[in-house]
């Protein structure tokens, strides 16, 4: 029995039921955010947990706690092993906060209400092309985040649990002929730290706001931060010279082509002839094949003012305009590629 059939109403055919688990989909993601926001999954790491004990930790009510937890375990996420007693299971455990493949920040941020308020409001978007988020807020999410530092902080810790998509990036991409390398808008620098520990005679710039540089410098590896500087500042201002390499990871898909234009026009100032620009993001294939990207780009629409991702003949014709010729677009083992470009003469 799926999951249309035993808990959504009887359907007739085999794509109505799938329908229904689209139309009903969210009812499992706002179960998922208030289990990750109470913690759920790290108080059960030392074994099975009664509601009541897990109501009483998490200020929470026992029986509605029950309840959707009861509900979380029929779909694999938790399991009850006897009246009331919840443990982790395959799929909880990425709801820990120090898992390896750990996705509770990104769960909290997604379900919290800024955002899930800016997606309520989608048929503004849609009507509009416009932000619906800026509607709601009179402010980009990047000015929230900076003037509400609970959700910056969320917003990073969410952001850095691409540790996976870092890994395959180092797998798909030959760096060894980078002696300086750039990460433009790089966040606490997880991709540059773990790009720098694979090649020890290498060494980086990090670049990002201010209070993001600060947050970063507490976060690296002393060995590996002798061998980066930390620069606070706006990639629409001014970026840093003297890199072999610049990185632009998901930097341009949360900008219009105005402003990403701008972004990549600062890079094209300050890099040398033989340096390269490498643009870490979704490309977008043709075809209607699912990409998960292609809700990426959604959300882009709704949350980011001209924000969107790019289909390959976009990013040619974006990167012409700036001044740039791309040279190659790497695929990797996730959706995301890497587009290598050289100024062009």
């Amino acid at each position: 029995m799926t999951v249309s059939e035993s808990i959504y109403a009887p359907s007739n055919t085999p794509f109505q039921m799938s329908a229904m688990e689209w139309i009903h989909a969210y009812w499992m993601s706002r179960c998922v955010y208030v289990v990750a926001k109470l913690g759920i999954a790290d108080i059960l790491k030392d074994g099975p947990q009664h509601c009541d004990a897990l109501a009483t930790v998490t200020n929470s009510h026992s029986d509605a706690l029950y309840r959707i937890l009861r509900a979380l375990a029929s779909v694999g996420i938790f399991a009850e092993i006897k009246p009331r007693y919840f443990v982790l299971t395959p799929l909880a455990d990425c709801l820990q906060s120090n898992a390896p493949d750990s996705v509770r920040a990104m769960a909290i941020l997604r379900g919290e209400e800024h955002y899930y308020k800016a997606w309520g409001d989608l048929m503004y978007s849609l009507q509009t092309g416009e932000s619906a988020f800026e509607r709601l807020y009179g402010m980009d999410l990047f000015q929230y985040n900076d003037q509400n530092p609970s959700q910056g902080e969320i917003f990073d810790r969410a952001m850095a649990e691409s540790e996976e998509t870092n890994s395959l990036v180092l797998e798909a991409y030959d760096f060894s002929s980078i002696g300086k390398l750039v990460d433009i808008g790089g966040g606490k620098g997880r991709l540059l730290a773990i790009i720098l520990q694979a090649y020890p005679s290498m060494t980086g710039m990090l670049f990002d706001r201010p209070d993001v540089i600060e947050r970063a410098k507490n976060s690296w590896d002393l060995a590996v931060s002798d061998r980066c500087e930390f620069i606070g500042g706006s990639f629409f201002d001014a970026i840093p010279t003297g890199g072999d390499a610049y990185i632009l990871k998901h930097i341009i898909q949360d900008w219009d082509d105005e402003r990403s234009l701008a972004i990549l026009q600062r890079c094209y100032q300050v890099m040398k002839t033989q340096s390269r620009l490498l643009v870490i993001d979704f490309v977008i294939p043709p075809g209607n094949e699912f990409y998960g990207s292609k809700f990426i780009d959604v959300n882009m629409l709704t949350m980011c003012p001209g924000g969107r991702i790019r289909t390959e003949e976009e990013f040619q014709e974006l990167f012409k305009t700036a001044g740039f010729k791309i040279t190659k677009i790497i695929p990797t083992e996730s959706e995301v590629s890497i587009i290598e470009a050289v100024k062009t003469l």
